[in-house]
């Protein structure tokens, strides 16, 4: 998946959370709920005071509409559009490759709960969706040499397979009795973040909540012995305490995220795409595709 992507999947979702706003701000009502918040907002009331100075609520959705409502319109229109075009043609995506672009996203994404996990994978899934099939849509029509689309992929092929990787944290501590009774704590519904805070004696993670990151299964640098502690443990589960040396550990799993390889005949249609852009010069926008179609809005000259 491309750093261009990434910025702009980013983006997106940072204008669709603005627009959430935006829309559930625009009625009459006495209160609107923001993205993520479950108390009610009144619209009478200042959306900020700073020094006894108020900013109302009225100024705020006046100031989004301004700076990202046109944006926000157009971004509809495009995803509507492609849409509509991606099921008249019959466009659809590969869920192996939505997947893959997914445990993408999530494993640079930190620690996130099942809840959040889903929520996000829900949103990106969209996203993901409609880069591809735009992708297709723009690069219709143009013609790229099967040996060109062989040799790309065939150099590149190392970069399109999403390796089995393991999100994880740790509590180190010196002796199995401590270990014990942080058990005990965790098996009462203790939190592991603030057990690590508390307990651990790993300097490096401790102020983090004993959290290590993502490590790829055939990473040298994934601590000794945990890939066999966590290779068959789900997802927001704790290990036993494992004496690992002089020391004793108990390792939290937060994500397994499984291994995604293609064959060249799965990765063709996308590498083709990849390299017709290329060719065009065209950036992933879906304006050339207002050419032919019927579209009337509001920010029209």
């Amino acid at each position: 998946m491309s750093k261009k992507f990434l910025f702009s999947l980013i983006i997106v979702l940072l204008i669709t959370n603005i627009a959430t706003i935006i829309l559930l701000g625009d009625g009459d009502d006495e209160t609107t709920v923001l993205p993520d918040k479950e108390e009610n907002i009144d619209v009478e009331k200042p959306a900020a005071t700073i020094n006894g100075e108020n900013i109302s609520y009225e100024a705020w959705m006046k100031s989004l509409r301004s700076e990202y409502g046109q944006m926000q319109l157009k971004q509809m229109i495009d995803h509507t559009l492609v849409e509509q075009l991606a099921e008249e043609k019959n466009i659809e995506i590969s869920e192996k490759i939505i997947d893959r672009e997914l445990a993408q996203l999530v494993s640079i994404g930190g620690v996130m709960s099942a809840e959040e996990t889903k929520k996000w994978k829900e949103k990106w899934r969209e996203d993901i969706i409609y880069r591809f099939q735009l992708e297709t849509l723009l690069t219709e029509g143009v013609s790229i040499p099967e040996e060109e689309i062989q040799s790309f992929y065939d150099k590149y092929k190392n970069q399109y397979d999403f390796s089995e990787r393991f999100q994880i944290s740790h509590i180190i501590v010196k002796d199995l009795a401590t270990a014990e009774k942080v058990k005990a704590e965790l098996d009462e519904g203790a939190s592991f973040n603030l057990l690590a805070k508390e307990y651990s004696i790993d300097e490096e993670t401790r102020e983090d909540g004993g959290y290590l990151g993502y490590f790829v299964s055939t990473s040298q640098f994934i601590p000794h012995g945990y890939k066999d502690i966590v290779q068959d443990m789900e997802p927001y589960s704790y290990s036993d305490p494992v004496e690992i040396g002089k020391r004793v550990a108990i390792v939290y799993v937060h994500q397994t995220l499984p291994e995604i390889s293609f064959t060249y005949e799965e990765m063709k249609p996308y590498v083709k795409n990849e390299l017709a852009l290329d060719q065009m010069d065209q950036n992933l926008n879906a304006q050339p595709l207002w050419n032919n179609a019927d579209i009337e809005w509001v920010y029209e000259d």
